[in-house]
């Protein structure tokens, strides 16, 4: 068949399928073209490609492949176009798809707490036995302004805070939580090395400062402070080592990807990960803008809610997700 045959069979059926789209798409075709029938979309997505097949195999002139093409291609967007439901994608990522990616790198996790809790651990005990090791870790002015703001005798120290004051807060310990969470995951890119690095300091720079405080008889307030957020912020300052740990694997092992190829399938492969570490976070900052530095909470309530936090963030990330399919 010629090509302007061709055009002159289906002129008008193409026209019905662009009104239709342009319909669905919310636009107002010209005055007196019926708007078309939604219901047959199907079916005229099959006839359009077909037709576009033929117009490839008889060689047409570009122009009208190009024109069918891309009414193929509108077709097929919006026949396919997934239903976006946020509050159902938001419960599956976190009841299923953030813990089962934990899981599958479990033992880059395992790396990640060795690697944070050990320093940590490791210099509250040297500093516990000689104090004056903290200065090893910590600058003088640094020491005195530790003291200042968790001393229970301070002015300041949980005096409750006028609303705006608690939002300001909220503001800041988002924005320092999730720059540290992003600086850890980032520094994956380069080779591996910066997550094992900001995982030991932070441990390290951690671990001075509790033991430090305990010390000098302050342990009780930064407890009582830190309790209620910390099974938050802690586990995603791992988790994000962990993800980092994951993109400097595929720069050091692409296998049979290129690298750059091997570096995208990892990012893919850490994302909910990064993406549960960004939620932990800022549940990190409300829980201490809002509840850590209150004074008219008593200590045993927040060391039992602390406490029934970190039960139910490890237990979210050891069996959340298990009945649900992969």
């Amino acid at each position: 068949m010629r090509e302007d045959r061709f055009v002159q069979v289906h002129q008008a059926e193409w026209a019905a399928l662009a009104a239709t789209l342009d319909g669905l798409d919310g636009q107002k075709g010209p005055a007196g073209r019926p708007p078309g029938d939604p219901a047959a979309l199907p079916a005229a997505l099959r006839r359009i490609s077909q037709q576009l097949s033929l117009a490839r195999h008889r060689g047409y002139t570009p122009a009208l492949v190009q024109r069918l093409h891309e009414l193929a291609m509108r077709g097929h967007l919006r026949l396919y176009r997934p239903r976006l439901d946020l509050a159902q994608r938001l419960r599956d990522l976190v009841s299923v798809e953030i813990p089962q990616a934990v899981r599958r790198e479990g033992w880059l996790v395992l790396l990640g707490h060795l690697l944070f809790y050990g320093p940590l651990l490791a210099v509250f005990v040297v500093i516990r036995l000689d104090p004056s090791a903290v200065g090893l870790v910590l600058d003088p002015l640094t020491v005195l302004t530790l003291e200042a703001m968790y001393d229970p005798a301070g002015e300041h120290f949980l005096r409750e805070r006028e609303v705006d004051s608690d939002l300001l807060m909220f503001g800041f310990y988002i924005w320092n939580n999730v720059g540290i969470g992003f600086r850890t995951f980032a520094s994956g890119a380069a080779l591996g090395l910066g997550p094992v690095f900001f995982l030991a300091y932070n441990g390290v720079h951690i671990g001075a400062v509790a033991s430090h405080l305990h010390n000098v008889g302050m342990g009780g307030t930064l407890s009582a402070f830190v309790v209620g957020h910390g099974s938050f912020e802690l586990t995603a300052i791992v988790l994000s080592g962990a993800a980092g740990a994951r993109l400097g694997l595929g720069l050091l092992a692409p296998g049979p990807y290129s690298r750059g190829e091997a570096l995208r399938r990892s990012a893919l492969r850490a994302l909910p990960i990064v993406q549960g570490a960004g939620l932990m976070l800022v549940a990190a900052a409300v829980v201490e803008a809002f509840w850590s530095s209150s004074s008219t909470v008593p200590d045993p309530l927040k060391y039992a809610v602390g406490a029934a936090l970190w039960l139910l963030v490890y237990a979210w990330l050891l069996l959340g997700g298990r009945r649900a399919h992969r």
